[in-house]
């Protein structure tokens, strides 16, 4: 008999012949004109996290600016035979930091749902492209969700109270009519999939700051590609991205605490 696999088990340890190739490639699907800082801290997130490789799809004249930020990643101009064929490339896929609410953004959220080989994480703008969610999610791959309160209650037809007055009645609605994996972000983040439910018990306030759910989806979509099983991901990721804000915290303190300082912690706690 087989036995379950912890959801805190982590990474296995990195084989000595190991190459970029052997570590997971995601593909971020993020970024506009007003919100290129989600797209730059989602990669850089993946690439503390330990993606072999890390392409970031926006629009052909932020390439520049996403290189300049981030020249670890590679770039990729947002058109949809680009897309496709990063798609089914990819190990993993991010969709929606920073996406804005473009009339394009339900069209990449569809290509991704039907192009992607490897797992999906849907976030920020994705969610609320999808908004109201009336019926599970169709796709072939594993998918990821990521709302917080506000995004949570718009995908149920309801709001933010509401779901905070019963979060684990909330995040089984969300397993339901989604059929994925949840992450129900907030103070004791939940992550549930039918069967299974975790509550984090790291983090602090000070992590409650622009950007850093950009961080949290980049960091998912790198355990992913390094061949996580999405609850798994989704529980390891949770506790490690607020292990890391611990760390920033302990540091910094909690009121200075900025987005970007999180990926250099995750790959500290990674170590």
């Amino acid at each position: 008999m087989s036995r379950a696999r912890h959801p805190l088990a982590g990474l296995t340890e990195r084989p000595r012949d190991g190459h970029k190739g052997s570590f997971g490639t995601v593909l971020v699907v993020a970024g506009s004109h007003d919100m290129l800082g989600a797209a730059i801290l989602c990669a850089t997130a993946a690439l503390r996290a330990g993606a072999g490789l890390v392409q970031v799809c926006v629009p052909a004249a932020l390439q520049p600016f996403v290189a300049s930020a981030q020249p670890c990643a590679t770039t990729l101009p947002r058109t949809p035979q680009n897309l496709r064929r990063a798609l089914a490339r990819a190990d993993a896929v991010v969709v929606g930091p920073g996406l804005g609410a473009s009339p394009a953004t339900p069209r990449l959220i569809a290509a991704a749902l039907r192009f992607a080989r490897g797992p999906v994480v849907l976030d920020a703008d994705a969610l609320n492209a999808l908004a109201p969610l009336r019926q599970p999610l169709a796709t072939r791959v594993p998918v990821v969700l990521t709302p917080h309160p506000g995004e949570a209650g718009r995908l149920l037809g309801s709001d933010a109270a509401a779901v905070q007055e019963d979060r684990h009645g909330a995040l089984d609605a969300l397993v339901a009519c989604s059929g994925g994996v949840i992450v129900l972000k907030g103070h004791r983040t939940l992550v549930g999939d039918g069967d299974r439910t975790f509550e984090n018990r790291t983090g602090n306030p000070g992590m409650a700051t622009g950007g850093s759910g950009d961080v949290l989806a980049g960091l998912l979509g790198a355990l992913l590609a390094q061949g996580l099983p999405p609850y798994e991901a989704a529980c390891f990721g949770v506790h490690v991205h607020g292990r890391a804000g611990d760390r920033v915290a302990r540091r910094l303190g909690e009121v200075g605490l900025i987005a970007s300082d999180l990926p250099a912690a995750i790959a500290e706690e990674l170590r």
